[in-house]
């Protein structure tokens, strides 16, 4: 079994189905992980150290820190709906509660955090939408804590790849501190899948190969990609869902391209 693919479990008593911690995964900035919580059931933490982002990804909630309360967000009741979804910022250092106000999916996002900003909620309207591409390298964008808007480390977004194209392609990386041409960014990719027994392919490769795994990624899986580049296919018939978290010791997004498979980008 690869290192980097991390498979789904069943919900511990808060609910938590994955997680990838800096610990598990051998890295020092990204945390993420999923929880599926019954309508009622509440999850509390503090996020100590680190900055969090909490992304609805289905469902409906009451999210409170501290004297900030945002009662019933949601919208998206299915992810495939790709309408964007409610998510609320978290600095470090603060206590939070998500108390399902109906069945839902929660992905907790989290990196280093400086107590540079405040809580916020982050509604669908704010979400900017995009689209990259063309012909079967077409793919659809959800940036839900992009560059522009501010956080200390955390990058998230969500791509939505029609079923049989390419994604994250031309193959790019983004692992060497040489901005502003490239910036060092761990990342996470958590795949969903419609209909949900599909599965799709993702490769993560170095240059010089020291690290090259290719593996069938399945409805719940999450890809770890530490570094190199890291291209996805979906099959045939099953449209792709994943959510990005990046961050790294500065947080910029500037990727290069694999030099062999440039051309497909200057076409």
């Amino acid at each position: 079994m690869t290192s980097l693919l991390v498979r789904p479990h069943e919900p511990d008593a808060q609910g938590k189905v994955l997680e990838v911690t800096p610990e598990s995964a051998g890295w020092e900035h990204v945390g993420f992980r999923v929880h599926k919580l019954a309508k009622g059931q509440r999850l509390e933490d503090n996020t100590e150290g680190r900055e969090h982002c909490l992304v609805l990804l289905t469902g409906r909630a009451t999210v409170t820190s501290g004297a900030h309360r945002w009662e019933d967000i949601g919208e998206r009741q299915d992810i495939f709906e790709k309408i964007p979804p409610y998510a609320v910022y978290l600095p470090n250092g603060v206590t939070y509660s998500v108390e399902a106000t109906t069945d839902m999916e929660l992905a907790v996002c989290s990196a280093p955090g400086h107590g540079n900003h405040a809580p916020r909620l982050i509604t669908p309207d704010q979400v900017k939408r995009s689209t990259r591409g063309s012909g079967t390298n077409t793919r659809h964008i959800q940036d839900i804590l992009p560059e522009t808007e501010p956080a200390d480390s955390l990058l998230v977004v969500e791509v939505y790849t029609p079923a049989g194209n390419w994604s994250s392609y031309p193959p790019h990386k983004h692992d060497v501190d040489n901005l502003p041409e490239e910036s060092i960014l761990e990342e996470t990719y958590y795949h969903r899948m419609n209909p949900s027994q599909g599965f799709a392919f993702q490769r993560v490769y170095t240059d010089d190969r020291s690290l090259d795994e290719t593996m069938a990624v399945e409805n719940g899986c999450c890809v770890m990609v530490p570094r190199g580049y890291h291209p996805v296919g979906a099959a045939h018939g099953y449209d792709l869902y994943y959510l990005n978290v990046m961050a790294g010791p500065k947080r910029a997004w500037k990727f290069q391209n694999d030099p062999a498979h440039e051309w497909i980008a200057k076409q």
